[in-house]
């Protein structure tokens, strides 16, 4: 049960760094489109579906055959990318604001940090029960 709860914790934080990765990939990009006419920022949404994942508020299915599709398990929880066309900040359609996007970009780049500090040291944890348990 432990080792499950180990990889269970493994996988979601592996799912955030992919996140993670993709949302520096979608800020470099609006970054890069600072100054194209009519482009429209991007975003990726992770959080609050992790969110939603731990506090249960997700739909769970119950499967009673084996050719029924999953509802609600750890595989769902994944990034979603989305452009954001509520507001246009500039004349030429634009809603790329830089500075937004340059502290976006030293956030993301914590919270990679963060989350990949965390992954290698369940993996460490993991080598050493594998290791302990040799003995």
């Amino acid at each position: 049960m432990v080792l499950n709860n180990m990889f269970k914790d493994v996988d979601i934080l592996t799912k955030g760094l992919n996140a993670s990765w993709k949302r520096n990939e979608v800020i470099s990009n609006n970054i890069a489109n600072v100054n194209t006419p009519n482009y429209k920022k991007m975003e990726v949404k992770f959080e609050e579906l992790l969110k939603n994942q731990l506090n249960n508020k997700v739909l769970k299915g119950a499967n009673t055959n084996e050719r029924h599709i999953p509802i609600g398990n750890n595989r769902d929880l994944n990034y979603k990318v989305s452009t954001n066309k509520d507001y246009s900040t500039r004349r030429d359609g634009n809603n790329v604001d830089i500075d937004i996007e340059m502290a976006d970009m030293a956030k993301n780049d914590i919270y990679y940090r963060t989350l990949s500090t965390q992954l290698n040291n369940k993996v460490q944890r993991i080598k050493l029960v594998i290791s302990e348990g040799k003995r």
